[in-house]
């Protein structure tokens, strides 16, 4: 197969299926993009691109709202604050935590954070500085902080970390507390490669290289910047003490913002000397007196944080999961692209069979969770030497393909892949050249490389391009590609993937011979009885999916209403719109309005407090006000309200599920926190009269909050336990169906089937879909997310 067919769209999903976001992603570049045709870039790595949507929000936000500073208490003050807290909470959902686990310091940056943590860690003469040299230089220089203040410096090289590693934790050092810090890329920015978030708790547990070696308490600094720019990070899997990370990696807007994630039980290890506006909660200015504030991000953000710039951040998250469905969906699509660059580009050979480039990377870009999408490399010419990274810079210039050179602030990495010495370094340096520079060979030998990195906006045409740019312009013909390599490449990524997914799918021999399971739809129904509301990655309470079943419609006497009595309610689409706190109500030819999400009666104390009925439970509601009650009663033609369950009333499950540690809480729900389908047992023969009902259709009619796929027919009738993501679950038996399941969801008129379609198919039994009570950590019942696609694994009954 000659390299023009290689390069082609088919090829690449022949090699990779998850590309794009469920659509056209010509789509989105039209409409988010546009300013880019005609242009290749491939700089993701030093800055992502905003979509236009993002802008446009932006805009319309700050010209329609008055924001104040934020250390005022005006109401433009105040909505400023309220707005910033919001984005902090945001920030720490992105990263699957809560403020109870980690606070928020804006910063102007990543390397602004890491200058924080330097400045603010107590070194001592016993203090080690340990950092792989895989680091960037803003890491590499804490070094200089620290050895001023007596710390030692200590380098290690990546593969100590794993070769001296200890069976055993040391645990914490009751006798020598001497604090010592650990910091290590979640991915390189150099080579992409992604090392073990595992690490955090090695070194906290000094178990492995170097803290096992060195008693004293130690803390982990993550440095995540090139990580999370696409890649998902969770907290709960990977709990480092310090986690500095830049927006703009992520979002391309707003620049000149990053922040410190800071694990709240080691933020008392910090200790600031400066102090600002608004760090203070009491000082003189005559004596040397000073209180810093209690509020851990209040105390190291010295000044008025760039409050317009922290706003923006909301509708960055907006725009991102609008577009890609999330980080998840972002890492597949990235590695792709960089997956097939990297086997079309390491397979490349001149006329004389010689390789065209000479690639820098650990592995063979075998998964996601290993590699990132960064590809690094040298090209080289026929006769075997390389070609200066300068040149091909320029080249690519000519061709409109965006692209960086040099060593990328990575001096560790680059020696270490270049096989530059320390003497050739200060060699290089005599010679005239620094970093930054356009010297790209000194002796016939690279200084530096070239590297292309993938954003979630690139295409398959990016691709395309970059790869017939070097074939056009630095191959030597006939371009020939090595088959045997390409062919290896192939089986290896295959075979990767292969034991990947066996990986997932299973705990020990369980589940061995069955394809994954697989959670495909979460749906939460804000308002009990009313339409669906479809969320792709969504936090876990300690009742349930946030937010479901928080709110009911009462009529005029107070008694609940559902679609058995009116079935209208189906056609009232909630929505939760966490950016800004809001829960919308929507309904054709109503215009939308909204009431707030906040679990307090103290900003609505007019709003009364009521007795309501849920299934025979007698539950506390709080009034949501009378223009919702006048919104609902005009669509449905009687007198109603909207009330939500008091944040004050705790209700129980009746029957605790067996195996179930704990009295499940319930929200407004029936019998239990969740409801789940199996996608097969819908596509069982339902029909009504002589048409048959499409899946979609029966799926919303039996209202379940998550939809699996990848099992039998009525198998999760069997099953005693189940993980999806890192979330266990009890079932706790199957679900009655009701009249509700003859409720057509899209028009609101009734019907006899599928309910007598599924008395048939059962036995006469009419029971679908089983209830799931949640078992979460009991220290932290709050930091949970469910993620469609995340694989599902099944316990069955023990025998």
């Amino acid at each position: 197969m000659d390299f023009q067919k290689l390069c082609t769209f088919e090829t690449f999903q022949r090699l990779w299926s998850e590309y794009g976001y469920g659509g056209k992603l010509e789509d989105v570049i039209e409409q988010e993009f546009r300013r880019i045709k005609g242009i290749t870039y491939l700089d993701h790595a030093g800055t992502t691109l905003h979509p236009e949507s993002l802008v446009r929000d932006y805009c319309l936000d700050i010209s329609r709202n008055v924001y104040g500073n934020p250390h005022s208490h005006s109401p433009s003050s105040r909505l400023t604050h309220d707005t910033i807290e919001r984005v902090r909470y945001r920030v720490l959902q992105h990263f699957n935590t809560t403020p109870e686990e980690y606070s928020v310091i804006f910063t102007s940056g990543c390397t602004a954070a890491l200058k924080l943590v330097a400045e603010s860690f107590p070194w001592s003469p016993q203090s080690l500085f340990s950092y792989l040299t895989d680091g960037h230089t803003s890491v590499v220089g804490i070094r200089g902080v620290a050895s001023a203040r007596g710390g030692v410096a200590l380098p290690v090289a990546p593969q100590e970390v794993d070769n001296r590693a200890k069976e055993e934790a040391q645990g914490e050092d009751v006798i020598c507390q001497t604090p010592h810090l650990f910091c290590y890329p979640a991915q390189s920015n150099f080579s992409g490669r992604k090392y073990p978030l595992s690490h955090a708790r090695g070194i906290q547990a000094r178990r492995l290289y170097p803290a096992c070696d060195h008693r004293g308490r130690w803390f982990v600094l993550l440095d995540a910047a090139s990580h999370v720019s696409c890649s998902p990070l969770n907290l709960q899997d990977c709990p480092a003490d310090f986690i500095p990370i830049s927006f703009y990696k992520m979002f391309g807007f707003p620049t000149g913002l990053g922040a410190l994630l800071v694990r709240n039980d080691a933020a008392g290890i910090l200790k600031k000397t400066y102090f600002g506006g608004g760090t203070a909660a009491a000082y003189l200015s005559g004596e040397d007196y000073y209180v810093h504030s209690a509020n851990i991000s209040d105390r190291f953000e010295d000044g008025t944080v760039p409050f317009l710039d922290i706003i923006a951040l909301n509708h960055s998250f907006e725009a991102l999961h609008k577009i890609t469905g999330g980080m998840h969906n972002i890492q597949q699509h990235t590695f792709g692209l960089a997956r097939y660059t990297y086997m079309l580009l390491s397979s490349l050979c001149h006329g004389n069979r010689r390789p065209v480039a000479q690639i820098y990377t650990e592995g063979q870009f075998e998964s996601p969770s290993t590699q990132g999408a960064i590809l690094n490399f040298n090209l080289i010419d026929s006769h075997g030497q390389i070609i200066g990274y300068s040149q091909v810079d320029r080249m690519a210039g000519l061709y409109n393909i965006h692209l960086r050179t040099g060593c990328f602030c990575n001096t560790g990495a680059c020696q270490s892949f270049l096989g530059i010495t320390n003497q050739q370094m200060k060699r290089n340096l005599q010679s005239g050249h620094v970093c930054g520079d356009s010297i790209d060979l000194v002796d016939g030998q690279p200084t530096g490389s070239v590297r292309v990195s993938f954003g979630y906006m690139s295409t398959f045409e990016d691709c395309q391009k970059f790869l017939n740019f070097v074939a056009e312009c630095f191959v030597e013909k006939p371009v020939s590609v090595d088959q045997a390599r390409l062919e290896k490449l192939k089986t290896t990524t295959a075979a990767a993937a292969t034991s990947r997914e066996a990986s997932l799918t299973g705990f020990g021999h369980r589940n061995s011979h069955r394809e994954a399971y697989t959670l495909t739809n979460i749906y939460i129904y804000p308002i009990k009885s009313c339409g669906a509301f479809e969320v792709h990655d969504w936090p876990v309470g300690p009742q349930g999916l946030l937010y479901d079943r928080g709110w009911m419609v009462v009529n005029g006497n107070g008694v609940c209403l559902s679609q058995k009595r009116e079935t209208r309610l189906c056609l009232i689409r909630p929505q939760v719109h966490l950016p800004s706190n809001k829960l919308l109500l929507q309904a054709s030819g109503m215009d939308t309005i909204s009431v707030p999400l906040e679990n307090s009666t103290r900003k609505h104390t007019s709003h009364r407090v009521c007795q309501s009925k849920v299934c025979g439970d007698r539950v506390e509601t709080v009034d949501c006000g009378d223009e919702a009650a006048s919104w609902l009663s005009d669509f449905l033609g009687q007198p109603c309200r909207l009330i939500r369950q008091s944040p004050y009333f705790t209700r129980d499950m009746k029957k605790r599920p067996s195996g179930a540690a704990t009295s499940a809480s319930l929200s407004l729900v029936n019998e239990a926190q969740y409801l789940m389908i199996n996608r097969a047992s819908v596509e069982q023969d339902y029909s009504e009269g002589d048409q048959l009902l499409d899946t979609q259709n029966l799926i919303r009619r039996f209202r379940a909050n998550l939809v699996i796929t990848g099992v039998e027919p009525f198998e999760e009738d069997n099953w005693s336990h189940l993980i999806i993501g890192n979330t266990r679950f009890v079932v706790g038996g199957q679900c009655g169906r009701c009249q509700m399941v003859g409720v057509d969801q899209q028009t609101g008129t009734r019907t006899k089937e599928p309910l007598m379609s599924l008395s048939a198919h059962r036995g006469g039994r009419v029971t679908f879909g089983v209830y799931l009570t949640h078992q979460l950590p009991q220290e932290s019942p709050t930091a949970a997310f469910l993620s469609a696609g995340s694989p599902v694994h099944p316990e069955p009954h023990s025998p």
